[in-house]
């Protein structure tokens, strides 16, 4: 019996340190695209809009974007336009259902050291994963991971960059 004991004294240490590594990189590790894949891709038509009272004052540009094939989480539309010097807003547009959901906020202040292929709200078709850099509504500064999954915007992760003085 007591061997049986002194053998679990000397693991447990080591169960104790192998879940606490696992842990701490697992709080570290940066979301990645294809750790949220999607298990469609719509290719037909896109339903009509489905406005609303907020969306109709951007309803050109959403008809513009709803004209183009779904870029985002398999079968939406997301498209982004300006909304001042260095500022960033958009929409989700549901390309089977024609529904319309409001980026969670604006994005600006970016760095300025970024590189020619920088895009303030990074997406892909094959991925529910959309990350935000800069400014959210124009308060603190940081990469936002969200994972657009029911129609909503679920945070997964955010990096706050240190504020410099």
């Amino acid at each position: 019996m007591s061997t049986i004991f002194s053998r679990a004294v000397l693991f447990l240490p080591a169960v104790l340190i192998i879940c606490a590594t696992a842990s701490t990189s697992a709080q570290t590790r940066v979301p990645q695209f294809k750790d949220y894949p999607v298990a469609e891709r719509y290719a037909g038509k896109t339903a009509p809009l489905v406005l609303t009272r907020d969306s109709r004052m951007y309803r050109t540009m959403l008809r513009d974007a709803a004209d183009k094939r779904p870029n985002f989480a398999g079968h939406y539309i997301l498209a982004t336009w300006g909304c001042g010097a260095g500022c960033v807003m958009g929409y989700v547009i549901d390309a089977k259902t024609g529904v319309i959901r409001s980026l969670p906020f604006t994005i600006c202040c970016w760095p300025f050291d970024v590189g020619d292929n920088f895009e303030p709200v990074d997406f892909r078709l094959d991925s529910k994963l959309i990350i935000f850099t800069g400014a959210r509504n124009e308060k603190g500064n940081g990469t936002y991971y969200y994972k657009f999954e029911h129609d909503r915007f679920v945070p997964v992760r955010e990096i706050e960059k240190p504020a410099h003085n």
